[in-house]
């Protein structure tokens, strides 16, 4: 019986942009994309006093290659952060159907006011996405629920809230998906910084031990290293923050348009039925 209801529960897949769900390999091509980026562009000789990449830089290209290995590491996290920031934005698009949720869940209750069920499902069929397959299967189970007999009006409420949270608790991983990593970037950026602002000025305070304090130039690429990787940081930490709380956010709008149809749903059942005998 529960498998029933689970597979009636069970909203339709939705059409488009899913994610990506092995996000390793995003991972892995962005540390490959921050490699060349830091060897070839970062390390072009051009950037560099007579082409050479141990002479002091010319630019800011230059510069931020001498910050050292942290450099790619920080890139990485970085062109992750970038990376996952489209993923998100795509699969949130699809999760949220073609129309403005707004409007579609005005419309959906509108439907339900005048008990117009047909133009309900005709509206989902039409806006597609998670709140439109959740609807869907809260509706189909309002449909299931007149057909059944015997059961208390209470029960078939209940019925169709169960129905309605499965539905999106089967959608919810879609959403959520590979927000954990944005979420671990925000910190990662920050720690990584931290480390290469102190292998910088580990690099600063040898350099004043081993020339008693003379050699300005082996001074200044430590303090440059140190706070190149700072900025980096601080940069990549920012990116990853503000794309996180966005996508959250989002996903919070999303979710309580499914709580606020699901209600809808379930108290228009209880006003249109009495108990039966």
């Amino acid at each position: 019986m529960a498998t029933t209801q689970a597979k009636a529960a069970a909203p339709k897949k939705s059409q488009g942009f899913q994610g990506v769900q092995a996000a390793i390999w995003i991972i892995v091509f962005c540390f490959i994309a921050a490699v060349l980026f830091y060897m070839y562009v970062l390390g072009n000789p051009a950037n560099f006093k007579e082409g050479d990449t141990a002479n002091e830089p010319t630019n800011m290209l230059g510069t931020i290659y001498k910050g050292g290995i942290v450099v790619p590491v920080i890139i990485t996290l970085l062109f992750t952060a970038l990376s996952l920031s489209v993923e998100r934005a795509l699969a949130l698009r699809t999760a949220f159907g073609k129309g403005k949720l707004p409007k579609f869940v005005a419309n959906i209750k509108q439907a339900l006011k005048e008990g117009d069920f047909a133009k309900a499902q005709k509206l989902c069929d039409d806006q597609r996405g998670t709140v439109a397959n959740v609807v869907g299967a809260s509706l189909k189970a309002y449909k299931e629920m007149e057909a059944t007999p015997g059961m208390k009006k209470a029960q078939k409420v209940a019925k169709i809230q169960q129905a309605h949270e499965e539905a999106t608790q089967l959608e919810m991983p879609t959403l959520q998906m590979n927000m954990p990593i944005l979420g671990t970037i925000v910190t990662l950026g920050t720690l990584t910084a931290l480390f290469g602002t102190v292998v910088g000025m580990i690099r600063s305070f040898a350099a004043l031990a081993a020339t008693g304090g003379g050699d300005s130039a082996a001074l200044s690429v430590g303090i440059s290293e140190a706070l190149v990787n700072t900025a980096s940081g601080i940069l990549t930490s920012w990116v990853a923050v503000v794309a996180y709380n966005y996508f959250t956010n989002k996903i919070d709008k999303l979710t309580y348009a499914l709580d606020e149809v699901g209600y809808s749903i379930a108290q228009t059942y209880e006003a249109n039925h009495t108990e039966e005998a």
